[in-house]
C-alpha cells in the first residue's frame, strides 16, 4: 500500500531519478526537522511520506545494478539515522546534503 496513489499510478515511472530522490529529500528534511523539534505529529508523517517515495523509486525497474544498490543502501542509512542506532555516524547535513544534491540537479535539468 502506497501513501502516493497517484504517483504509484504512474507519474512516478516519468520522473528522472534526480528528481524522484529530491521529491524524496523534501520529506527527508521534514522529518528532520521534526525530529529535531522532538514533534511526533509532523515527524512520523514526514518519516512515511520519504520511505514512501523511497520505496517507489526502489520498486521503479529502470533502476537496476549499482544505482539499485545505492537506492537500497540511502534507505537503510536513512532509517538508521532517523530511527535507529545511527550507525554509520550520519548527521543531518550529511543527510540533506544527499538529497539536495539530487534536487539541484533535477532542477538544473529542466
Amino acid at each position: 500500500m502506497t501513501l502516493h496513489r497517484d504517483l504509484a499510478a504512474g507519474r512516478w515511472a516519468e520522473m528522472t531519478l534526480a528528481e524522484q530522490l529530491g521529491n524524496v529529500g523534501a520529506d527527508v528534511g521534514r522529518a528532520i526537522r521534526a525530529k529535531a523539534a522532538s514533534d511526533d505529529g509532523r515527524f512520523l508523517p514526514a518519516l512515511d511520506r520519504a520511505l514512501d517515495l523511497l520505496d517507489l523509486t526502489l520498486a521503479d525497474g529502470r533502476w537496476t545494478g549499482p544505482r539499485l544498490r545505492e537506492l537500497a543502501r540511502t534507505r537503510e542509512v536513512l532509517c538508521d539515522f532517523l530511527v535507529g542506532d545511527n550507525a554509520y555516524g550520519s548527521t543531518a547535513e550529511s543527510v540533506e546534503g544527499y538529497f539536495m544534491a539530487f534536487a539541484l540537479a533535477a532542477r538544473r535539468d529542466r
